[in-house]
């Protein structure tokens, strides 16, 4: 019987070690990109596509390009530096700036709760026809418990339980694809930057604006520092800044494909059927074509997306107050906190679309206070040693935030003037 070389034998058993590491360290990305795939992006995509077919795939392409560069910008100022964004900006900001810095992201958290617990409670009401204020305080309990799987168990069962979500959205909008594929020419076409008049810019500055979310933003870096640490020198940082680019590259691939499977549904199901501008109508028109199974497939991925975004909201809102007010409170008061204004406008019967798309405004207003302050702290030398960044993603990054500040004042601006 041949023997192995001891180096060599080393080598073999350290492959698939090395492997089932790099595995374990994924995970982060998958929370934050929760964040892309949650009801306000439901509700976009699926309008773009009813609306407009094809049109509008480059910018899904783009916008997910664009966030897949900061949110591995947000992980790695989270490994290098061992600190979060808000931790870093509230140590630069003096008191009263840095309580009107959190009064702004406190208000963005609201709204991105809206958006979220409103989605579940319509896909609650779709699946068992419950009251939409009932369907909300549901969607607030179930988050509540996801939330005790992080307090009580850690990060690691939770990033699990938000995986597993994921799986579920993937598969929930995008079953109607298999039963009714798309057109692959139309998709190539559909690559080609171009619009179609006035609605179809709001719409696809709606659509990119809105892709890079504030809270994402913010509790990536949380989300990377808490589970790795802060890297120990430059071959640790290397390391850990590997399996976070893959963790980066897969998470948001899976989302960026959930996002475009939405459009390319709608496109290729619901072009030119009345009463789609809503969840419910798109609901109804999927049924109809698609069949009760993928109707309710599809309400299932809803209610999922409802489920965990608000879940990764909650956690968004605790690392921000940490970091700028100093100060915690238990996650679930917190929870508690933000549930009550979706809860009033469900209670008020304010109807859920117009909801959504007022949240989706507000959460404009927001990015431009996360993405600035990443990208000069990503540039800080002081802050990022010999992995502060380089001049092409210097460039890179400055361009998307101008693009992405631009679109979402378009998006207001659009918005406004169009009432």
């Amino acid at each position: 019987m041949p023997k192995l070389d001891v180096q060599t034998a080393r080598k073999t058993s350290a492959a698939p070690r090395r492997s089932v590491r790099g595995i374990l360290l994924l995970g982060p990305a998958f929370v934050a990109a929760i964040a892309y795939v949650d009801p306000g992006n439901v509700a976009a995509n699926l309008t773009g596509g009813a609306r407009y077919g094809y049109l509008l795939v480059w910018v899904l392409v783009a916008a997910n390009l664009m966030a897949g560069l900061v949110q591995y910008q947000s992980a790695k100022l989270g490994i290098v530096s061992g600190k979060t964004l808000p931790e870093l900006l509230g140590e630069r900001l003096k008191a009263g700036q840095r309580r009107a810095f959190w009064l702004q992201a406190e208000l963005v958290a609201i709204a991105t709760d809206l958006a979220e617990v409103i989605g579940g409670a319509i896909a609650l009401h779709l699946l068992f026809d419950l009251p939409l204020l009932l369907g909300g305080v549901i969607v607030g309990a179930v988050s509540m418990v996801m939330l005790a799987v992080q307090s009580r168990f850690g990060q690691r069962p939770f990033e699990t339980v938000v995986m597993a979500m994921l799986a579920i959205i993937a598969i929930g909008f995008l079953a109607g694809l298999v039963v009714n594929p798309p057109d692959g020419g139309s998709i190539v076409e559909g690559l080609v930057p171009r619009f179609e008049g006035t609605d179809s810019v709001l719409l696809a500055a709606s659509m990119l604006g809105a892709t890079v979310m504030p809270h994402a933003i913010y509790v990536h870096s949380a989300l990377a520092r808490d589970r790795h640490g802060k890297a120990e020198g430059a071959a640790d940082s290397r390391r850990l800044l590997k399996a976070t680019r893959w963790d980066v590259i897969i998470a948001l691939t899976i989302a960026g494909v959930v996002n475009l499977g939405m459009l390319l549904l709608a496109a290729v199901n619901l072009r030119g059927v009345g009463g789609t501008d809503t969840i419910e109508g798109a609901h109804s028109a999927i049924q109809d074509t698609l069949g009760p199974g993928i109707a309710l497939v599809f309400a299932i991925g809803l209610l999922a997306s409802g489920l965990a975004s608000t879940s990764v909201g909650s956690y968004a809102g605790a690392t921000i107050m940490a970091g700028l007010l100093k100060k915690r409170i238990p996650i679930f008061a917190r929870r508690f906190i933000t549930l009550i204004p979706a809860l009033v406008v469900l209670g008020a019967g304010a109807d859920p679309t117009s909801a959504l798309v007022f949240s989706q405004i507000l959460l404009s207003f927001g990015i431009p206070f996360a993405l600035v302050p990443l990208l000069r702290l990503t540039n800080d030398r002081a802050v990022m040693g010999e992995l502060v960044n380089g001049h092409t993603v210097r460039i890179l990054l400055g361009i998307i935030v101008v693009l992405v500040v631009a679109l979402n004042i378009a998006l207001i601006v659009l918005t406004v003037f169009s009432q």
